[in-house]
């Protein structure tokens, strides 16, 4: 048969057509459906349209852009197979699955540039501010961490995407700011290399240590008048230390000065957390195992970072709280080359800072 009988009736009995409408005239229900407000809906779905509209053809009408968007973040919000979308939409199986990796596809090309703008010596300054402002950290640009993605085991992979949590999965680096929006991402690596060795080997490690990110040049801390500190990203003890990275002291033997700094770098750091625990509780796909292959299970991860930027940026929502993934401290012991010594000198700087009158914030201690 050209149409099978329950989707030749897509247009009457599809949950498209049944609810679309419904949704729109009651503003809450419509959030839960989408993960999105109907204005933000609107916006996007302005912004895709020409990549989402095709031409009617003389054996059949196309799929509306509206209903391309709507299966799409769907699929994202709830992690639904292609087969129950396809008793819910009433179309192929086949059709949803193209009609999903075509739009994320879309949202990444047409959006990433004004969601993940490559950044300015403003943007930095400003997150700075943010970080000094709600952190109580100076001259900290960014938190960074990865997340662990589930995938289902792609063939003939041997133990590539098997990470130390004992499931198969894709690494998504991120560093985020204040707003729990991510400011550079690195997806894709396999869930066995650790988050050091994947920044390393990034574009984004590449490009801090080269300075190619128009980073600020070194300034006072606020305050001091001791020698000038260069802006960094932190992150945790997974990370090496250097003097564009700052990680916490070993946690045996902590005196006053070093338990501040790690508190107050704690501090700084759980604004990736909450940026991952925001993005995979608003997109639930990533609660279990993606069952697609890796490149297109990239093509998800990207579309969903945007997603997750775009939201947060033209929907004022409340601050949430994330689960805390534990991950594993590594050795207290690293090998430390002349970037690594200098970062020792820098950590030190800091802690002594944090712990002087000038640097205290004693309301936060």
């Amino acid at each position: 048969m050209w149409v099978h009988p329950i989707n030749s009736q897509r247009a009457s009995k599809g949950q498209f057509a049944g609810l679309y409408s419904d949704l729109r005239a009651h503003p809450p229900k419509f959030f839960n459906y989408c993960r999105m407000s109907v204005a933000t809906f609107d916006r996007l779905l302005g912004e895709l349209r020409p990549a989402l509209t095709f031409q009617d053809t003389n054996m059949r009408r196309s799929v509306s852009p509206e209903e391309r968007l709507i299966i799409t973040l769907r699929y994202l919000a709830t992690g639904h197979s292609f087969s129950a979308l396809h008793f819910e939409f009433r179309m192929d199986t086949s059709t949803i699955a193209g009609m999903v990796q075509a739009t994320c596809s879309a949202i990444w090309i047409r959006l990433k540039a004004s969601v993940l703008p490559h950044p300015t010596r403003q943007h930095w300054l400003d997150r700075a501010q943010g970080f000094l402002e709600r952190a109580q950290f100076p001259n900290c640009i960014g938190a960074l961490d990865g997340k662990h993605i589930r995938v289902k085991k792609p063939p003939n992979s041997g133990s590539q995407y098997y990470n130390y949590k004992q499931f198969f999965s894709v690494v998504l680096l991120a560093l985020a700011d204040t707003n729990y929006r991510f400011i550079i991402v690195d997806i894709g690596s396999y869930g066995s290399t650790a988050d050091a060795r994947i920044f390393r080997a990034s574009r984004m490690g590449r490009w801090l240590q080269s300075n190619q990110l128009d980073v600020p040049q070194p300034a006072n801390l606020p305050g001091s008048t001791g020698p000038p500190a260069p802006y960094v990203v932190v992150g945790d003890e997974g990370f090496a230390l250097s003097s564009q990275l700052m990680r916490p002291f070993p946690r045996r033997g902590l005196d006053a000065k070093r338990r501040t700094f790690n508190y107050r770098l704690s501090r700084a750091r759980r604004f990736v957390e909450c940026a991952f625990g925001i993005f995979t509780h608003k997109w639930r796909v990533f609660l279990s195992p993606i069952q697609l292959a890796p490149q297109n299970v990239n093509v998800v991860i990207k579309s969903c970072v945007v997603l997750h930027n775009y939201v947060r940026t033209y929907e004022a929502t409340p601050d949430e709280d994330a689960q805390v993934e534990s991950l594993p401290s590594g050795s207290d012991t690293i090998q430390l080359g002349r970037s690594g010594l200098a970062g020792l000198r820098l950590r030190d700087l800091f802690a002594d800072y944090f712990l002087s009158p000038i640097g205290s914030f004693p309301s936060h201690q």
